[in-house]
């Protein structure tokens, strides 16, 4: 089993183990949310997904910078390239990269 999913419970464990098309994570705080995000595209980027195929949203670009970051740590900077951000960011880059389409 990789390094990276030492430390997480079961429920945490199969939050991240689970690639099969997309996933929602909705717990109390502090139970390990934005643990079992960092794990699971990690997990994806070790298995051989492209980090230009994945999307993470956030609420807050505090939360999208702390999950780049150790994304990008955990994965020897191969996550760099993520589609990472709040809602309203990651939208927004899309609308202007798109805007002709409108």
């Amino acid at each position: 089993m990789a390094h990276y999913l030492d430390g997480l419970n079961a429920a945490q464990r199969a939050g991240v183990k689970n690639t099969d098309g997309p996933t929602m994570v909705i717990a109390e705080a502090g139970s390990g949310k934005t643990r079992v995000l960092t794990m699971r595209i990690a997990h994806l980027l070790h298995q051989g997904v492209s980090p230009f195929n994945v999307l993470a949203l956030t609420f807050t670009n505090k939360a999208a910078r702390e999950i780049k970051a150790r994304i990008t740590a955990i994965t020897d900077g191969n996550g760099r390239n993520l589609w990472m951000g709040t809602f309203h960011s990651v939208f927004a880059r899309i609308l202007r990269a798109e805007s002709e389409k409108l």
